[in-house]
């Protein structure tokens, strides 16, 4: 077989890039290139735990997490290669050339780690050390040296003996005094509870669990460091009591709770080389007989900088006010510092003076920033501007203008969408640090409430179908009950879309694929929106973690039934002259975090949308419906190009539109294993499951209706994934193929017979690639 015409020049290109990089991974594998005569690399540290009553597994653990405590490092490996030490090879090694290429790759590299950089008798100490500190007093540990030609390993056999358990635990205070009396009170909550093992870790713990008692009752002074817990080990059967005391050189106000005494608050203080000078507090007035705010610019109205002061005079100093103040007065956004300070009250004694000093942010900023878009088929960018008003009405409010540009359009894939399409827009929001509402609504003190107001505008062009322009406002409240817990509910949530410019070439397109028109409907939407998120992800020594978000989504509900709107008798009502959607939607996101070991989990979600046009709709407005596919769902299969149900998409041909595939229910699946290389280099594994319903049947789709049978129109996919962790982003890259084509033949959906990486057609028509930021879920 002849070749084609530059094919020739492609394989000697192809061999000119892969030879030398071939040539150069292997001079770099040559790990003990470099080293001298008599000189061996340091392979690894190892741990072995000589006890035969832990069980395989603990055991493990245990050794691996002594390993850790080893020094130094050997050298670091991706895949059994020393990529670290290769590049220092590659660069020359010791040779001290000022060769740029060189010196660059011995940067990027690491030297040797040579057995003589090992000191046996300090590991030898630490990792005897770890095991008293956890309750083996009579803990040895030996080491040994393993040659095995230029390499080396040190073997370390730790004897533990046998544990030493709590046999009584005495609180020895004066209860007499306020102090003794304070600490007897947190005894029942002790983690030095009488059979547990004895731990260093866990006798700081007491101390700490005591202290943050002790702050909550006003003892502002008092530190962990004055608590003593002596051990006595020598009472025998492997048994030690304790004796809590404070130590007798504590001072005197550290055992003496602290009263709040003045309160000064400085909204408007700006750093300087100078120091800063303090107001005359006879020259202040006293604000509602609680704080004096030294303002003469009146930047901030009074009575906002009270309300995040949770300290009041004359009451005990605690650290749950101490706290909150700082958390509110950071979360305002408003100061760029927050700075306090705790002084001895002059003209009483026990009594502290607090001073805040709050620096504030930029009044006015701006942003510009340029985007780059990928996915699947489509590329494109956007610019966004960005100006920002902090404190804009004296009460720490923001008010932001954001205007944007972008375009995008089709660089790949097997169907010419015909998709290149500009937008722009602008948005208008102001976001107040607090509930504005006409009745006294509490949703805890922990965490700032917010009311939020919105409204945007959106042109967007696609070329030779039609233009759009979207109208949208928002009215509600962001507030979190707690860490895990957040709620998002928007009481007005308004969007009108109208279609503009038809052109005659996608008319005639919605005369050969009627579902066409749907996208091009007018969308008229009113009604609250609530969202509630709950996570507890950021826990990480859970072995399970979990985030779900769910919400509802209403619109024209109250209205349609007063005016009694009804679609299937032609009784369709308008507002403005302009037919509103009325539905109910609800819609669940659950996640769950398997983690199988420090670099490796198992991530599983399941997603469910539903929803009920009625009066007034027959079916969600395009804005409003689900879909599935694309670089976050079902990453075999091209965005919106599944279902809906087992409907087959349609494709008008060369220059012509391809229908989006939306519907009213979804149902998606998605588990991924991902696992860590080394360094930043990451992998995944992942199976894809999902398909989009209609409520209602559609001639122009049929098997697009939701039935009985749903679950047999499950397309299905999967693939594999590299993925970059920059630490400050994740770039990533997964590449899919379909499993199951919900489109197919009932007795022909499972696609693993036909898959053929040999065939380019099957490449071109399967293989789907998909470039994003961040994870998928």
């Amino acid at each position: 077989m002849k070749n084609k015409k530059g094919e020739k020049m492609n394989h000697n290109v192809k061999y000119s890039i892969l030879i030398p990089i071939a040539l150069l991974l292997v001079a770099s594998c040559n790990s003990t290139k470099y080293l001298a005569e008599g000189e061996h690399l340091y392979d690894e540290g190892i741990v072995e735990i000589q006890n035969d009553t832990l069980d395989k597994e603990r055991k493990k653990t245990f050794e691996g997490n002594l390993e850790e405590l080893l020094m130094p490092k050997p050298n670091k490996k991706l895949l059994g290669w020393r990529y670290k030490l290769g590049f220092y090879n590659l660069g020359g090694g010791p040779d001290t050339t000022k060769n740029f290429i060189k010196n660059w790759l011995k940067k990027q590299g690491e030297k040797p780690v040579l057995l003589s950089d090992v000191n046996r008798e300090y590991n030898e100490n630490i990792v005897r050390n770890r095991l008293e500190n956890i309750g083996f007093f009579n803990a040895s540990v030996l080491s040994d040296t393993i040659i095995d030609g230029k390499f080396a390993k040190v073997k370390y056999d730790a004897y533990p003996g046998k544990i030493y358990r709590i046999g009584s635990v005495k609180f020895d205070v004066d209860s007499t005094k306020a102090l003794g009396k304070d600490i007897l009170k947190t005894r029942d909550g002790t983690l030095l509870a009488v059979g547990k093992n004895y731990s260093l870790d866990n006798i700081l713990n007491e101390r700490d669990r005591i202290d943050n008692y002790l702050k909550d009752q006003g003892y502002y002074y008092f530190s962990p460091d004055d608590l003593l817990i002596e051990v006595d080990s020598t009472i025998g059967n492997h048994k030690v009591d304790m004796y809590l005391t404070v130590k007798k050189e504590t001072a005197a106000k550290a055992k003496e709770p602290q009263k709040i005494g003045n309160i000064y608050v400085y909204p408007n203080y700006q750093l300087t080389g100078s120091g800063y000078r303090r107001a005359n507090p006879r020259q202040l007035e006293l604000y509602d007989d609680q704080l004096y705010i030294i303002d003469p610019e009146n930047t901030f109205r009074k009575k906002v900088i009270k309300n995040h002061i949770f300290f009041q005079r004359g009451e005990l100093y605690n650290r749950h006010d101490h706290n909150l103040t700082i958390n509110h007065l950071v979360n305002l956004n408003a100061f760029k510092f927050v700075k306090n300070t705790f002084e001895d009250n002059p003209d009483s004694t026990n009594t502290m003076d607090i001073y805040y000093y709050l620096t504030p942010l930029q009044k006015k900023n701006l942003r510009f920033e340029v985007i780059g878009k990928t996915a699947s088929v489509y590329n494109g960018t956007e610019a966004t501007v960005n100006w920002q008003l902090r404190n804009a009405f004296k009460g720490a409010e923001t008010f932001t203008v954001s205007v944007f540009g972008g375009y995008e359009t089709q660089t790949g894939g097997s169907v010419n969408l015909n998709s290149s399409y500009l937008r722009y827009g602008a948005e208008v929001g102001i976001v107040w640090p607090r509930l504005i509402a006409p009745f006294n609504w509490q949703t805890g003190d922990r965490y700032i409430p917010k009311t939020y107001t919105k409204v945007g505008y959106e042109f967007l062009n696609r070329r030779t179908a039609y233009t759009l322009n979207s109208l949208s406002f928002n009215y509600g409240y962001n507030w979190k009950e707690n860490d895990r817990k957040q709620h998002d509910l928007a009481l007005a949530e308004i969007i009108y879309a109208r279609p503009r410019n038809i052109t005659a070439e996608y008319q005639a397109q919605m005369d050969t694929v009627p579902t066409l028109r749907h996208i091009v409907d007018t969308t008229f939407t009113f009604g609250p929106n609530y969202n509630y998120t709950y996570t507890n992800t950021m826990d990480q020594s859970k072995r399970n973690t979990m985030y779900f978000k769910g919400g509802i989504n209403l619109s024209g509900n109250v209205l349609g039934l007063i005016q009694g709107a009804d679609y299937k008798e032609g009784n369709i009502k308008r507002v403005f002259n302009t037919a509103y959607s009325q539905f109910v939607k609800l819609e669940g996101d659950f996640r769950h975090y398997l983690k199988l070991g420090p670099d490796a989990q198992l991530a599983s979600r399941i997603m469910v949308g539903t929803s009920y046009s009625y009066g007034n709709s027959r079916a969600l407005p395009y804005l409003k419906q689900y879909f599935t596919g694309g670089p976050n769902g079902l990453r075999a299969f091209r965005a919106r190009a599944v279902g809906p149900g087992s409907s087959m998409p349609e494709n008008l041909g060369e220059d012509n539109f391809f229908a989006d595939q939306t519907g009213d229910l979804k149902l998606e699946l998605n588990t991924e294993y991902r696992a860590k290389i080394a360094g930043i280099f990451h992998w995944a594994a992942f199976i894809d499951a999902g398909n989009v319903w209609l409520q209602n049947a559609d001639p122009n789709k049929p098997g697009g209706q939701i039935s009985k049978d749903f679950l047999s129109e499950l397309a299905v996919g999967g693939g594999l994934g590299l993925r970059f962790d920059l630490s400050f982003l994740i770039l990533r890259t997964d590449l899919a193929i379909p499993f199951r084509v919900p489109y197919n033949a009932k007795s022909d959906r499972w696609v693993f017979n036909k898959i053929d990486f040999g065939n380019s057609n099957w490449r071109r028509d399967n293989l789907v690639f998909n470039l994003a930021i961040g994870y998928p879920f």
